[in-house]
């Protein structure tokens, strides 16, 4: 009996390990998949010795890999990678093949490893970054929908894609003698196979799976799925193209079909629980004492890792014509080793290409990389704001590949400018043109852009927060300004640097959060508007006026939440501003502190008596007195002797104030 219960201890232990590691680093902002690995080390040999991965448990996570690579397979989605197809299949093969040459010619010519083909293999392990922790990092800091996050995610799914190649062709890379003629069978039986796969895919699979379905039953949809999955993934292991290779095929397979996300929704949870146990079963063979005793070899991959990757993709993105500040955000964004460099390090263990050590290094620095992964997208935009405020690298960020058309520049004039042309901005535009109102559009998205040319509107190509793009749009000769973009940093530079180019100009821009509101009306935005908050008046409206009240008494209630700015959905402010929220919001804006001096003529006037915006183009953003901080201050706040000023300008008008300082 007790031999019978061992498969449940070991999975309950090894689960159990996996979950208090995940709640660890979760609770510290790390990705959770550290602490599985981590969960996976304490009980392993190397901790406490109540596991070993062999038998059972393996297995397990073999399931638990065929199940990571049928969710890849089914999730990819051909459309997403059209709209950027040119610097996602150019730029995101091109990268893995420089990657493959810069991380295993570097390991070959340092003698980290002993063969060219243990130097692919480790290059591709390099190569492949993290889908899952770059995607919830995007989503988190809500720029899912920028240039950079749109370029990242195309060039992870050409990655992902690139997995399905290796893991059928590098595998014959284990046999030297006979290299050539291997790499020829395992060719040719990937073409035979992908052959046959599409084949099915495209007539049998679409067909039984309309049977299943119409039986109605949950349990059987859900038992066919798994078997379709593990049993492709069986028929390519023997094949000698590895159960990856099959599980991944057999998602492209159903993800095709009309059930792909009702397969998709009902395996994802069993995804979850065993790709959980293939992380915490790599944890098992993870030796600290090892890795510090290889510690220098180990930081020399993550250097080649991190840093050589994001020169590469920086480079990449930049030869494709996009701004330097979005090929160096997407360069840092994407620097790291993924999930699947560990099923690819497994896969390079089990031919015998990888020894112990070599296994033990890679699984080592896809662990560190993906540690250190959150604090770089955390710092870039902060590295991003340095470069922009130093002379001599600044000029890199001005750079824009700036094309006006559909309009002469003399021509702009009275026109409206729509920064950003996303779902909130093409509603706008589609407004103001029927309206008949002369426009100009800002986005550096040639997809979107098509549809403006068919429609004859100008535009013009590039970054909206590029004071070369705003200076080219005639700010000064514009009626009003729209900005929509979905990057909240972006956002209040276009305010802040539109601003200094034409202090009156009317401003209205979108907003994310609650939390944005103030900063950006103490910018100078003239309105600010929440899409999310708009859409629950406009169904509070709908629901008052189904039950029964009258028109213009619901339109007195939504009147009464818009006055005052929005100032209904803020809390007070001293309960509000936190250090944290104070300094996101400052992100990216040039600043710097200033004292005011005893008796100069701003000590007892207001803010807005003086006028700071209109004298300087300065907005004073805090105040501190009194070892208080005072955040975004009111116009009718009063100037005291000894007040320390945080200035938001460009350097010119840095300048300005510093001289009315002196006066």
């Amino acid at each position: 009996m007790a031999g019978d219960l061992n498969l449940i201890v070991e999975m309950v232990t090894v689960m159990g390990a996996a979950t208090v590691g995940g709640y660890i680093a979760s609770r510290f902002k790390q990705p959770v998949l550290l602490g599985y690995l981590a969960g996976g080390i304490v009980v392993g040999p190397a901790g406490l010795g109540l596991i070993a991965l062999e038998g059972d448990i393996k297995v397990l996570a073999e399931i638990g890999v065929a199940l990571l690579l049928f969710a890849l397979g089914v999730e990819f989605s051909l459309k997403d990678l059209l709209k950027v197809k040119a610097i996602a299949l150019g730029g995101g093969t091109l990268q893995i093949l420089l990657t493959i040459l810069l991380g295993g010619g570097l390991a070959y010519a340092t003698g980290w490893v002993d063969s060219l083909p243990q130097a692919a293999f480790l290059g591709s392990v390099l190569a492949l970054s993290s889908t899952a922790v770059v995607l919830k990092s995007l989503i988190e800091r809500n720029e899912v929908k920028t240039a950079h996050g749109r370029i990242m995610l195309a060039m992870l799914i050409v990655q992902d894609l690139g997995l399905g190649v290796m893991l059928a062709v590098l595998p014959a890379l284990a046999e030297p003698e006979g290299m050539a003629a291997a790499l020829g069978a395992a060719l040719l039986k990937l073409v035979i196979f992908l052959g046959g796969a599409i084949a099915t895919g495209k007539w049998l699979i679409p067909s039984f799976l309309r049977l299943v379905v119409r039986q109605g039953s949950q349990e059987l949809f859900l038992l066919t799925v798994l078997s379709l999955c593990l049993g492709i993934a069986l028929l390519t292991s023997a094949l000698g193209l590895g159960i990856e290779m099959g599980a991944f095929v057999a998602g492209l397979m159903v993800s095709n079909v009309e059930y792909a996300d009702h397969a998709l929704d009902r395996v994802l949870p069993m995804r979850d629980v065993f790709a959980t146990l293939f992380f915490a079963s790599i944890g098992l063979l993870i030796d600290p004492g090892f890795l510090l005793e290889n510690a220098s070899v180990l930081a020399g991959l993550v250097i080649i890792a991190m840093v050589g990757k994001a020169v590469l993709v920086t480079g990449i993105v930049r030869g494709f014509g996009y701004p330097f500040k979005t090929a160096l955000t997407v360069g840092t964004g994407i620097n790291q080793i993924g999930e699947f460099s560990f099923v690819l390090a497994g896969v390079a263990q089990a031919s015998g290409l990888f020894s112990d050590r070599l296994y033990g290094l890679s699984v080592g620095t896809a662990a560190a990389t993906l540690m250190l992964t959150p604090l770089t997208l955390r710092l870039t935009p902060f590295l991003l704001g340095r470069i922009e405020q130093s002379p001599r690298f600044s000029r890199w960020m001005r750079e824009q590949p700036t094309q006006l058309v559909g309009v002469e520049p003399e021509e702009l004039s009275g026109h409206i400018i729509v920064a950003g042309y996303g779902r909130v901005g093409q509603t706008l535009v589609r407004m103001l043109a029927f309206q008949g109102y002369p426009l100009l559009v800002i986005d550096n998205d040639e997809a979107k852009l098509q549809t403006l040319r068919e429609r004859k509107i100008p535009y013009l190509f590039g970054d909206a927060n590029s004071e070369l793009i705003l200076e080219k749009a005639h700010l000064s000769e514009a009626k009003s300004l729209a900005i929509t973009l979905p990057d909240p940093t972006a956002t209040r530079l276009v305010l802040n640097r539109a601003l200094s180019l034409a202090p009156e100009l009317d401003i209205t821009v979108r907003a994310h959060a609650d939390s944005e509101l103030d900063p950006l009306y103490q910018l100078g935005a003239k309105e600010v508007v929440q899409p999310e908050f708009e859409a629950g008046l406009e169904i509070g409206a709908h629901v008052l006026l189904n039950l029964g009240d009258d028109a213009a008494a619901v339109q007195q209630v939504v009147n009464r939440y818009r006055q005052g700015r929005y100032r209904d959905i803020l809390p007070e402010r001293s309960q509000y501003w936190g250090v944290g929220d104070f300094d996101q919001a400052m992100e990216g804006l040039n600043h710097h502190w200033y004292s005011l001096p005893a008796g100069h003529g701003f000590v007892g006037q207001t803010i807005a008596a003086i006028n700071i915006r209109r004298q300087a183009g300065v907005t004073i953003m805090a105040i501190e007195r009194d070892k208080m901080l005072l955040h975004y201050p009111l116009g009718e706040t009063l100037l005291q002797e000894s007040d320390r000023l945080l200035i938001v300008g460009n350097p010119n008008e840095q300048y300005a104030f510093e001289q009315l300082l002196l006066a």
